[in-house]
């Protein structure tokens, strides 16, 4: 009878996925909100877990910068040797950046991808937490090699699933909120390691390597937490997938090495500024705590507090500022007035005695403008065919240039001290305002308000057909 039909299929339905609903969404829903993953509740759930998916990569990223006093103290490291910490985690990615979307798109699948470079992450705090435990610096070394495997390929994943999950649904406010998520663990790093690492000492009486490696284990809970959440996060993509009928995601990234002969002038003007400004930002992080205990006698917890406010600044700058770039356009204009306030920043700090939280404020927010006004601009002035290419290479070039300046930041300030390495610093940010010049010739179009670039678009799109 017509009755018995509905209830077998009925019993299919519920056999199949549980609490699916009609197909195409037509019929009637026998799901609750929280589990249909074509309603926002069951999507706010998706999109916690895209944003934790990277906070433990970024907390334990910067674990050294936050007790940089302790490591060099307790492992008996000169600033050299500290800033290899930094380096060996920059030099994986020098490749992996071209092969991080290859392996999620073509050989693990992105949720298999994910949860193996979360994986990747935990493994290695962990062993960068064991060589603290057992005085080994040479296993500290290997374990950040190890974390930077995992940890920009995983923020590639991250990507991936928020296109797949809010494309056309709100997309650039979910880049938002996993950019301030990340932002977020970077700060509550920089402001809870020194206070763990201080109570533990207490509780142990007494300081040492010891110490160092159980705040560093402590540390390796928060990657142990964002593995949980490429797990659940795995089972939904999958779950959404059988019951929307959804097709595999993937990254969207073709990389064609021999693409690089065609890039144009302004796109390597682009990289060089690109490696100048990171270069005078990430370096000055990672050894900033102890620039501030002793040019400006604060306390190792007080320095570690202005040394985040940086991300703290980004957190909700990025958003907000992103917005302005999109609606005025003039790219060059912006990214030439973050290298200035860059440049006045570190100024600031190399030859005066002024607060520091004025100079690190600037640093904050002149971060978060060039980011958002240089990024985009490779979208401009290579073809889409070329785009994963040019990312995947301008990302390439930066942690290159991130390994080898903090190699040579941790020589000059042994040898040289903190003055020396500011005005070094200094040279960086210089070296890219000249890149950010050069662009005004042969990239007019970048410096184009948004209005004027998109009626070049439309006579280009109307002179092609």
């Amino acid at each position: 009878t017509e009755e018995e039909e509905k209830e077998k299929k009925e019993g299919r339905h519920d056999e199949d996925d549980g609490d699916e609903r009609g197909s195409g969404g037509g019929g009637s829903r026998t799901m609750a909100a929280i589990c249909d993953p074509t309603r926002w509740p069951h999507r706010i759930i998706v999109l916690s877990l895209m944003c934790f998916l990277g906070f433990g990569s970024y907390f334990c990223y910067d674990n050294p910068s936050a007790l940089q006093q302790q490591v060099k103290q307790d492992m008996d490291l000169n600033t050299s040797s500290f800033m290899q910490l930094y380096a060996w985690y920059s030099w994986p990615n020098v490749v992996l950046c071209f092969l991080g979307g290859f392996l999620l798109d073509r050989v693990f699948g992105i949720r298999l991808g994910t949860i193996i470079f979360s994986l990747f992450v935990c493994v290695g705090q962990v062993i960068f937490a064991a060589g603290a435990l057992f005085n080994a610096f040479w296993l500290m070394i290997l374990g950040r090699f190890v974390f930077g495997i995992g940890g920009e390929s995983l923020a590639v994943a991250q990507n991936t699933y928020a296109v797949n999950w809010f494309k056309g649904k709100g997309l650039n406010l979910v880049f938002g909120l996993q950019l301030s998520m990340a932002r977020l663990g970077s700060t509550v790093n920089m402001n809870v390691m020194g206070l763990v690492y201080e109570n533990i000492r207490g509780l142990r009486d007494g300081t040492g390597y010891t110490t160092l490696g159980i705040t560093l284990m402590i540390a390796a809970a928060t990657c142990v937490f964002s593995l949980i959440c490429a797990l659940v996060l795995g089972y939904l993509d999958r779950r959404a997938e059988r019951i929307l009928k959804k097709e595999v995601c993937s990254t969207g990234e073709v990389i064609k090495l021999t693409d690089v002969k065609d890039f144009p002038l302004s796109l390597w003007l682009i990289f060089i500024i690109c490696v100048g400004y990171y270069v005078a930002i990430f370096p000055f992080i990672g050894l900033g705590q102890v620039f501030f205990i002793e040019k400006f006698n604060f306390s190792p917890v007080q320095a570690s507090a202005i040394n985040s406010i940086v991300y703290i600044i980004s957190a909700p700058a990025s958003p907000l500022l992103g917005f302005l770039v999109d609606k005025t356009g003039k790219n060059i204009i912006w990214v030439l007035m973050a290298v200035i306030i860059t440049l006045a920043s570190h100024m600031m700090l190399a030859f005066t005695f002024w607060n520091p939280w004025i100079a690190m404020c600037l640093l904050g927010v002149s971060y978060s403008l060039l980011a958002c006004a240089l990024w985009p601009m490779v979208a401009f002035v290579v073809p889409e065919h070329q785009l994963g290419t040019a990312y995947g290479f301008m990302q390439s070039i930066q942690n290159l240039g991130l390994a080898l300046i903090a190699m040579a930041a941790g020589a000059i300030l042994d040898s040289r001290g903190y003055l020396f390495l500011e005005v070094f610093f200094c040279a960086c940010v210089c070296s890219e305002y000249s890149s950010g010049e050069g662009l005004v010739f042969p990239g007019g179009e970048l410096n184009l308000s948004t209005s004027a670039r998109a009626r070049l678009q439309k006579d280009t799109l109307s002179h092609s057909e």
